[in-house]
């Protein structure tokens, strides 16, 4: 049986516990059956890989590879896994980059089997890169089946930097967060934007998202969420208003709003 984290609290509490046990619950969980037998089989196995085909071909490791990047969900699409990593991401019109899930750009530039350099695969250490990213991601869905939103603030803590850290302008940068699913619930949540936010102009929603981050978090740009102060406070927002969600169905707006204006003080 594979290791399950334990979650005891939600909101806030839950993820100060989660923090402080996350290393020691992550090892037990890596050292599970299931992973360690999946790991061990792609790193083996990886470099003999040379086409798109060939890895849709192999259920195993395909598994492996979309896990990395939070696709796991596209296991049985192998016709649109292919086709995103035979297009790749360097050629115009490449269907990785005209999606607006950016995970999908990361993954076909990751293995690289469409672009001028080709098959990353048999490249030093790819296969430990790649199951790194896998046991992490994995950690996260096993976190999510106790608490999703427990989920979504580590995919915040985990995603944040590197979008932060880019050289893109600020308003790429947004997009960025508007193409990633998870993160995208934990800027629309914490800055609190309604429903059918996403149905109206993608300029006015970059807008919208700027003015309210520079309200509510006190940042002009996402170059601040580089600073892991910064995405505590995102990440405590967003578990505040998920708890105010959850006390407004079970008391009653008043109290929820009460717990939201205490815990923003």
């Amino acid at each position: 049986m594979s290791y399950q984290p334990v979650i005891p609290l939600g909101g806030l509490a839950g993820w100060s516990f989660l923090t402080r046990t996350r290393e020691a619950q992550a090892a037990a969980f890596d050292s599970g059956a299931r992973i360690t037998r999946d790991t061990a089989y792609f790193e083996a196995k990886i470099g003999e890989i040379e086409t798109a085909e060939q890895l849709v071909s192999d259920r195993r490791l395909l598994r492996v590879a979309l896990g990395a990047f939070g696709l796991q969900d596209d296991l049985d699409s192998k016709a649109f896994v292919r086709k995103i990593l035979e297009g790749g991401t360097q050629a115009e019109g490449a269907l990785a980059t005209r999606l607006t899930d950016t995970r999908y750009r990361e993954f076909a530039d990751a293995f690289g089997f469409g672009n001028l350099v080709g098959a990353r695969t048999g490249f030093e250490g790819f296969g430990q890169q790649i199951t790194a990213r896998f046991r992490a991601r994995q950690f996260e869905v096993a976190v999510g089946e106790q608490d999703q939103s427990m989920r979504l603030a580590m995919t915040a803590e985990r995603a944040l930097p590197d979008i932060a850290a880019g050289s893109a302008s600020d308003e790429t940068k947004w997009l960025r967060v508007m193409g990633n699913p998870p993160l995208r619930e934990v800027f629309e949540r914490a800055l609190g934007l309604p429903d059918g936010f996403g149905q109206i102009d993608l300029d006015r929603q970059v807008e919208e998202l700027q003015d309210r981050a520079a309200r509510q978090l006190g940042i002009d740009s996402l170059d601040r969420m580089a600073d892991a102060d910064m995405r505590q406070r995102l990440i405590e927002r967003y578990l505040l208003r998920e708890q105010v969600s959850g006390f407004a169905a079970q008391t009653g707006g008043s109290v929820a709003l009460a717990l939201l204006e205490s815990g923003s003080r």
